[in-house]
């Protein structure tokens, strides 16, 4: 892309305003907690400690009304206490040129680096830094400073207390994840009637997995209804994309392929209705056709091998789940004091791990290093133009710059832009406003608290309509402090242009470009994803599960037939854990094409057309690993001893294969081919697959033979897509992100 289509596309996302869904009751918590500090700050202490204590209130609320499972009250009092002490020792060095650049410099490459951690943490920090450029001119002496500072810490513990009296939504947004991400496999069962290698995004799970973590104290409180859907989801979608496969013996056309459509359709119709139980906390209230789809008794005789298996699971798993789902409101069981899935640590248990991802990004190429390098630069330089030129409040240029820069190209110019548009349209109006109506004090309080409570409402609609209601509030607030506007406005207007002038022109000089990297992040998902698909293999070898509780068979299989794995024990962690990886890795490739599409660079990486065939073979790959984990087996199951054999030499070759990538090799994927060979004869395409378990005289398989076929497929896909002698998009067929 050329820098002039680069910087049009950058425009023109810096002021969209989006459709989002807003979050009024989130907003007027937070505009209330400012309102009650802002007010305290003007009946006890007077307008100009009023605006010290309505910044802290301001930043505290961001803490608190950031996108957050849980909002995490601890995050507003030590944004406010972090605010308090960095004003209070930038008002001790603020009359001192030298240390103060210093003292602001180094605030400003820690507030960097904290991108390290996380975009919540990041912000809060890039935040503070801004703040403090305009808290520091507030005091007069010592004695006010301190007063400024405690009444910053005041903002912070009440918009905590508000946080923990007036909670929002009390696990609304859990139940949001949840129902979406049942949905999005109603969706999924749908579309497989049609297409039956139909792509599945799993990122409504891994929202809901997310949402899904929480605390000892959480996890007493959580509704009953919560704690199983989201494991059974998980298991869910593997058997609805073995159900629907050819591959593993359902014809195309046909009575059974009808059947499976059938069944498809009722699967789907039960989890719309399970979805929208769990999002309104109501009983299940599926359609009796969709219930009585699985319990018809010709399955048996339409389906055979694996798809009768597939069905009679899907059908005890839908079962199950609208049970779980079926307990909305009910009270959490008695004897669970603890989080039986995911814990949320606290936020003293976070900081040996933030500081280890701080460590780990501390190395020359490192995107976030260069960033906290780069916004320092620019922060120092800003704040000296803004003192060397003839306007007052040069604090404006150093304050754009901080906000708008980003560790990435296309947001650190969108948000320039539509932070100089917003500040136009929010100084205007705002101006205007003070102008015809010559407001006092408290007037002008309530005006800004009303532009802070615009401004949480439409946070999360883009950067131009935030942006107008903050420019707007901080030419309230400073007006109730005092000041004219003819003092603000014009300098805020050229300062914020100068500001984003250096933010933009640092990215252009010191860039962190993602593109030259898109290989590094293609290597790494083809090592997380062969990694779990050897993984699966390996429990084919040794299948039986003694940690696994004995009782009620949750595959719905009849007896004497294998039972079918559904995660428990050691080695279905294993292969959780790994699934996990490909998951972590594939959406960090997609996050990296997103950034290298909208940089104007030369591409040193990977040519589009390679990137999408590339992507498209490990897509193929990735849901073949997925459809040998829908038939595992565990107890009762006999073990594949070619299996063992075959995922070892795929580990090796992934690895091989990954290095290669990094090294702008074509990977070879001989070892495994040889020991597919070893292992079997892979057997015709049409060939049914039998049940999982009868491996007989060392041979894998059908069931693993047919799925290592697809891998192996997909593998030699994903080298002719990076081979530079074949043509782009030389990769075939549709992209299945199974993972």
């Amino acid at each position: 892309m050329s820098w002039l289509r680069a910087l049009g596309a950058s425009a023109r996302s810096g002021l969209t305003v989006e459709r989002k869904r807003l979050e009024p009751l989130l907003a007027l918590r937070a505009a209330l907690g400012l309102a009650l500090v802002t007010a305290f700050g003007l009946w006890a202490l007077g307008p100009i400690a009023a605006v010290s204590s309505a910044f802290g209130a301001f930043q505290a609320a961001i803490a608190t009304f950031q996108r957050s499972w849980r909002p995490r009250p601890e995050l507003a009092l030590v944004s406010g206490a972090s605010l308090a002490v960095s004003s209070f020792l930038g008002y001790l060095a603020h009359p001192y040129l030298g240390p103060f650049l210093a003292l602001l410099g180094a605030w400003t490459f820690l507030a960097g680096l904290t991108w390290a951690i996380g975009p919540t943490i990041g912000l809060l920090a890039t935040t503070n830094v801004a703040i403090v450029l305009i808290t520091v001119t507030l005091p007069s002496s010592i004695g006010q400073a301190v007063v400024h500072a405690a009444m910053m810490v005041l903002g912070g513990l009440v918009q905590a207390a508000l946080v923990v009296l007036f909670p929002v939504r009390r696990w609304g947004a859990q139940r949001d994840a949840l129902a979406d991400a049942l949905a999005a496999e109603a969706d999924y069962a749908r579309r497989l009637r049609h297409d039956p290698v139909a792509p599945f995004d799993p990122a409504p799970l891994i929202a809901a997995r997310e949402a899904a973590a929480v605390t000892l104290r959480q996890a007493r409180r959580r509704p009953a209804d919560l704690r199983g859907p989201r494991p059974l989801a998980e298991r869910i979608r593997p058997v609805l994309a073995s159900l629907a496969d050819p591959a593993l013996g359902v014809p195309d056309t046909g009575p059974a392929r009808d059947r499976v459509r059938e069944l498809l359709a009722a699967a789907g119709a039960v989890l719309d209705a399970t979805a929208h139980a769990v999002r309104r906390a109501e009983p299940v209230r599926a359609p009796a056709w969709a219930v009585a789809a699985f319990r018809t008794p010709d399955t048996g005789s339409l389906l055979t091998g694996p798809p009768r298996r597939a069905a009679l699971r899907l059908g005890a798993l839908l079962d199950r789940m609208a049970d779980l789902a079926a307990t909305a409101g009910a009270d959490p069981p008695a004897d669970r004091t603890a989080p039986t899935g995911l814990v949320r640590p606290s936020l003293v248990a976070l900081v040996p791990a933030a500081a280890a991802e701080v460590r780990r990004e501390l190395r020359r190429r490192s995107p976030v290093l260069r960033h906290a390098v780069r916004v320092t630069a620019v922060t120092t330089a800003g704040y000296l133009a803004g003192s060397l030129l003839p306007l007052g409040h040069g604090y404006w240029a150093p304050l754009t710059s901080v906000m708008v820069m980003r560790p990435d190209f296309s947001e650190t110019y969108a948000r320039a832009v539509g932070r100089f548009g917003g500040t136009l349209l929010g100084v205007a109006l705002a101006t205007a406003l003070v102008q015809s109506a010559a407001p006092g004090s408290l007037v002008l309080g309530a005006l800004a608290v009303l532009c802070a409570g615009l401004m949480y409402l439409l946070l999360r609609t883009g950067q131009f309509a935030a942006q107008t209601c903050l420019a707007a509030y901080v030419v309230l607030l400073l007006g109730m402090a005092g000041e004219q506007w003819t003092q603000t406005v014009p300098e805020r207007v050229v300062l914020t242009l100068v500001g984003g002038l250096l933010a933009m022109l640092s990215y252009a000089l010191y860039p962190a470009w993602e593109t030259p990297r898109l290989r590094f992040r293609l290597a790494d998902w083809l090592t997380a994803v062969g990694r779990y698909a050897a993984t699966v293999l390996a429990r084919y070898a040794v299948p039986a599960d003694e940690g696994a509780p004995r009782g009620a068979r949750p595959d719905g299989a009849p007896a004497g037939e294998p039972r079918l794995a559904h995660g428990g024990g050691p080695d279905g962690a294993a292969v959780r854990a790994a699934l996990l990886k490909a998951r972590t890795a594939r959406a960090a490739w997609h996050d990296s094409v997103a950034r290298a599409a909208a940089e104007p660079v030369r591409s040193r990486g990977l040519a589009p057309g390679r990137a999408r065939a590339a992507e498209r073979a490990l897509g193929r790959f990735g849901r073949a690993a997925m459809l040998l984990e829908a038939h595992l087996t565990e107890r009762g199951g006999t073990p594949v001893p070619g299996a063992a054999a075959l995922a070892e030499a795929l580990r090796r070759a992934v690895d091989e294969g990954a290095r290669a990538v990094r090294e702008r090799r074509v990977p070879d994927w001989r070892p495994v081919r040889e020991a597919l060979a070893a292992a079997g004869s892979p057997g015709p395409p049409g060939e049914p697959a039998p049940t999982p378990g009868g491996a007989g005289d060392g041979h894998v398989d059908a069931v693993v033979r047919h799925g290592a076929r697809l891998l192996l497929a997909a593998l030699e896909d994903f080298s002719r897509a990076l081979d530079p002698e074949a043509p782009e998009d030389a990769g075939s067929g549709a992209c299945t992100p199974a993972t």
